[in-house]
């Protein structure tokens, strides 16, 4: 970078600095993650008050400093006031934000990072106010999930969820049968077929066998060997089969395959089979809730950081 660079970034986090100044965390679009200050920011009639703002996008010029970088001019470009007025809306935008702040790097183009993130903060912002109770797919947490999930595709690390991660045999939920369930493995990577689980169980405690092994033993001054038999069970790390850390119905598996498509498809709350009549109730906000649990626990899992911000999601919807 030269002494003086022009970014278009949006504030993800700031804290106050000194006596008037604050300190922002922006992701851009051509340098990651930076830290730069925004002096006067806390000042009654700063022009950089309003542009230090939370989740607001500016085209920046920055001068670098030895410690940290200074943001001498600021020119808005978009921002997202709704979020602000909906507590779930706003606890929601958080939530990604600190996705972005985990997995985001400092001095590397992250376009594709930063066009996701105000992709969903826009959709977040133009739901219903009343998005909290809202039903179904038009619910926050229906979008926050969608967003979780496009931002751990970005990463890389998006969990497999239509095929089952050990025989990769593709998996439809059966609507059919309320008792049907499918696991989601956070070890594994995303979903596992239970019957395929069961038999890599089985095949595990059948793995038992016995080898000949040569001891050398010590006799007088010599060493001679002596054949011993060792019974030893196959390395369990190889072998063992994933851990299950929760069970979904149809209705959930269906709202997680979909958060891999571009957009969200309208579902009814209740399904029902073929004949028309009843197999299964449940509302979509019920999964909703599984799904975003589910999600929170594979991102820190996988991310290795603690979402604050989910807290603030579970006043909300529990």
């Amino acid at each position: 970078m030269s002494q003086t660079y022009k970014a278009t970034g949006i504030n993800l986090k700031s804290m106050p600095l000194g006596e008037s100044d604050r300190l922002v965390t922006i992701l851009t679009r051509e340098f990651g993650l930076i830290r730069a200050v925004a002096p006067g920011a806390r000042k009654h009639k700063s022009k950089l008050g309003g542009r230090s703002g939370l989740f607001v996008v500016n085209e920046l010029l920055i001068a670098k400093g030895r410690s940290l970088d200074k943001i001498t001019q600021a020119e808005t470009k978009e921002s997202y006031p709704g979020l602000g007025k909906d507590l779930g809306k706003l606890a929601a935008s958080q939530y990604l934000a600190e996705l972005v702040l985990c997995q985001a790097d400092a001095e590397q183009p992250q376009e594709g990072l930063y066009d996701v993130l105000n992709e969903h903060l826009r959709r977040l912002e133009q739901l219903p106010t009343t998005s909290v109770n809202a039903s179904g797919n038009d619910s926050v947490l229906a979008h926050l999930s969608h967003g979780i999930f496009h931002l751990l595709a970005i990463a890389g690390i998006a969990p497999q969820v239509h095929a089952c991660c050990i025989t990769q045999q593709h998996l439809m939920p059966d609507f059919t049968d309320p008792e049907w369930r499918v696991g989601f493995s956070l070890d594994a990577g995303g979903t596992v077929s239970l019957s395929a689980l069961s038999s890599q169980s089985a095949a595990t405690v059948a793995m038992g066998v016995e080898k000949k092994a040569r001891v050398p033993v010590v006799v007088g001054k010599s060493m001679v060997a002596k054949t011993s038999s060792v019974s030893y069970q196959t390395s369990v790390s190889t072998l063992a089969p994933p851990r299950v850390h929760a069970k979904l119905n149809a209705i959930e598996l269906m709202l997680l395959q979909q958060l891999a498509g571009a957009e969200l498809t309208q579902l009814n709350t209740v399904l029902v089979n073929g004949q028309g009549s009843l197999s299964q109730h449940q509302s979509a906000d019920t999964a909703w809730l599984t799904v975003e649990r589910i999600l929170r626990q594979y991102t820190q899992y996988h991310l290795g950081c603690s979402i604050r911000s989910a807290a603030l999601m579970d006043a909300c919807f529990f």
